[in-house]
């Protein structure tokens, strides 16, 4: 009975000193968490002086300085939540810091997620944070189009012409055959088109197709998804180059009144 009275208060001590030793743990770490949080005040406060505009800084450190703290906590839920906003705030600051491709000084546009082929984040003028990111790439698509059926016509009339038809620069062409009453046929055909547009439109807003895709594949060029991806991108870079090269073609004749073969077989100062 003696020795096991013995032992009992050999493990008692034991105990205590186990709690001994966790109690100072927990001190040291209270002691240091107060340290730590002094110093982020401290910093926090010569930052307030000389730096005002890095108040998202300061409240991402403050975030975590919170998050760290909690790891000594009693408290069990209060290391969840710090966590959260923690996370929350590294989350803010990354979507903030992201810079466009395109445009490397201008943050990336928060629509532009890289959803779509193409996508670099150009957006200067802030359209993806007004119109629906589907609208507008419906609409790039269909603009390209056009512009490329537009630069392989120029190119083409520069060197035939159809029979019937007066030879001239493509320029002077559109004029003519406007004046001739060709502009009513070109809005009336337009306008025949833009039905079947309006109607695809709203089936892309109700999610049954991709933006631009009327499942116009004759050749059978899309052999699996790898591909398709491949071509979608293809297809975008080369409705962007088609739509600055009309422009281009236009305003140089316009400027040079040399056609675009004639402009590369004798460049013409504009001086």
């Amino acid at each position: 009975v003696s020795t096991q009275s013995t032992w009992e208060a050999v493990v008692s001590t034991q105990s205590t000193w186990e709690a001994v030793v966790s109690t100072q743990s927990t001190w040291e770490a209270v002691v240091s968490t107060q340290s730590t949080w002094e110093a982020v005040v401290s910093t926090q406060s010569t930052w307030g002086r000389s730096q005002p505009g890095l108040a998202m800084l300061r409240t991402v450190l403050l975030a975590a300085a919170v998050a760290s703290a909690s790891a000594f906590a009693p408290m069990a839920g209060f290391g969840r939540t710090a966590t959260k906003a923690r996370t929350a705030a590294v989350s803010q600051l990354k979507m903030q810091g992201d810079f466009s491709d395109a445009v490397p000084f201008l943050k990336r546009p928060i629509n532009l997620d890289g959803e779509y082929a193409g996508d670099v984040g150009f957006d200067p003028l802030g359209f993806s944070d007004v119109f629906d990111l589907r609208v507008l790439r419906e609409a790039e698509l269909k603009h390209g189009r056009f512009a490329m059926l537009a630069v392989l016509g120029f190119l083409v009339e520069e060197k035939y012409t159809l029979p019937f038809f007066p030879k001239m620069a493509p320029v002077d062409a559109h004029d003519y055959f406007v004046q001739q009453g060709g502009g009513s046929q070109i809005i009336f055909w337009i306008s025949f088109v833009e039905i079947f547009g309006v109607v695809a439109l709203f089936e892309t807003l109700q999610g049954k197709r991709e933006p631009g895709d009327f499942a116009f594949d004759p050749l059978g060029l899309a052999k699996d998804e790898a591909t398709l991806e491949r071509y979608r991108l293809a297809e975008i870079k080369h409705s962007r180059l088609a739509m600055i090269a009309i422009g281009g073609f236009i305003h140089q004749y316009w400027v040079t009144k040399q056609t675009v073969f004639e402009q590369l077989a004798n460049v013409k100062s504009l001086s």
